[in-house]
């Protein structure tokens, strides 16, 4: 059986947990007025089935002293961005308790993933708040058992973290993509210092982090990293009398960030999915081209990070020569792609003389074609287009 810490305004948090919860809502401000944040403690430590540490930050002051405001609210955001679920309950009475504070609060935390929001039926002016907790799919409730027993749902058996470590909410600290990152890490020796959650948006994360560097015996300070899921690419060629005249088949699309010429994105067919790399490359290629091969045909280029700049994902390169009638049925194939999601691919026959000539390809395209085309032991040199 684990066990529950109540961390109270103002004190410290404990060095490692499994789970951290943040009572988020209406403060008494009058001995008389009763809090509901007891009845939610109780609950969560009944409820909590973890073996590890549960925290609950409890954003009262354990002597009932409020001296210091702006100690308060820094302790308030820092315990915020610590938690793994914020749970809002708000008994919004306008005389006792009207709850200004909380507004703002849900405000910023509503669509953070971690909010659960519960409020009994007769608490008034609570209407806008549930509003956009159903837009976004925030759990809600009634009552209190209700709500912590949706945030304790999410949270499950949690996971130990320490340190940096638990400033990673489990909904980030559970992805792949974070730990593939992390592993890394760790492995040339570094450390986690801190970590801000900027921003989520479907499978991308950005996280803001601090790490000491082994290497370098020295503190990196406030570094971006984007997690998002990695990528398989499949490199189709058909070799030529040179390495320039050499058919390259890439898949164009309109995508926001694209600064090219013709503002698409020009790159090998590929994405993300599910499964292994080898699954995830042939059911891209056949979503983006419409051309189905079999697994034997792709022969593994590797694997390396993107944008080590920026983004932590790899992408997993696979090349395959295809045949003069694949080739006329690619140059033949009309859109594909997943319309429902905004996803509109052509496939385009090219050279890679032509790729190295123009500006449509990005640098990292550029770079898996030619280790693809490399990688075929080819052995013909480029023309000085592509030096």
């Amino acid at each position: 059986m684990g066990e529950t810490v109540v961390v109270h305004a103002r004190e410290e948090p404990p060095p490692s947990w499994d789970a951290a919860v943040f009572l988020a809502g209406p403060t008494p401000r009058s001995p008389e007025v009763a809090s509901w944040r007891p009845a939610a403690v109780a609950e969560l430590t009944a409820r909590w089935r973890g073996g590890g540490r549960l925290v609950v930050f409890v954003p009262e002051h354990r002597h009932d002293r409020y001296d210091d405001y702006t100690g308060q609210v820094d302790w308030e955001e820092r315990c915020l961005h610590l938690a793994d679920e914020v749970l809002f309950y708000v008994p919004r009475d306008l005389a006792t308790m009207p709850a200004f504070t909380t507004n703002v609060e849900w405000g910023m935390w509503h669509d953070s993933g971690r909010a659960v929001f519960g409020a009994p039926p007769e608490a008034p002016r609570n209407a806008y708040l549930l509003h956009y907790a159903r837009k976004g799919g925030v759990p809600t409730a009634t009552d209190v058992p209700g709500v912590v027993a949706a945030a304790l749902g999410r949270i499950g058996e949690g996971a130990t973290r320490a340190g940096g470590e638990r400033e990673v909410p489990l909904l980030v600290w559970r992805t792949a993509e974070f730990q593939d990152w992390y592993a890394a890490r760790r492995a040339a020796g570094d450390t986690l210092l801190a970590a801000r959650v900027l921003w989520r948006e479907n499978v991308h994360t950005g996280l803001r982090v601090t790490l000491r560097v082994a290497a370098e015996d020295r503190v990196k300070r406030d570094e971006l990293v984007v997690l998002r899921p990695d990528v398989a690419a499949v490199v189709l060629y058909r070799p030529g009398p040179t390495l320039d005249e050499t058919a390259v088949v890439l898949v164009g699309e309109a995508r926001g960030p694209a600064a090219t010429p013709d503002g698409r994105v020009h790159e090998p067919p590929g994405g993300s999915g599910a499964g292994e790399p080898l699954a995830d490359a042939l059911a891209e290629l056949a979503e983006e081209t419409g051309l189905t091969l079999a697994p034997e045909r792709l022969r593994p280029v590797g694997d390396r990070q993107v944008d080590a700049g920026l983004t932590a994902h790899r992408a997993h390169v696979f090349a395959a020569e295809v045949t003069e009638d694949e080739l006329a049925l690619l140059r033949a194939a009309g859109p594909r792609g997943v319309a429902a999601d905004g996803e509109v691919t052509r496939a385009e026959v090219t050279t890679f003389g032509e790729l190295c000539r123009g500006r449509t390809v990005d640098w990292a395209a550029l770079g898996m074609v030619a280790r693809a085309l490399g990688a075929a032991g080819d052995g013909r040199k480029a023309s000085t287009s592509c030096e």
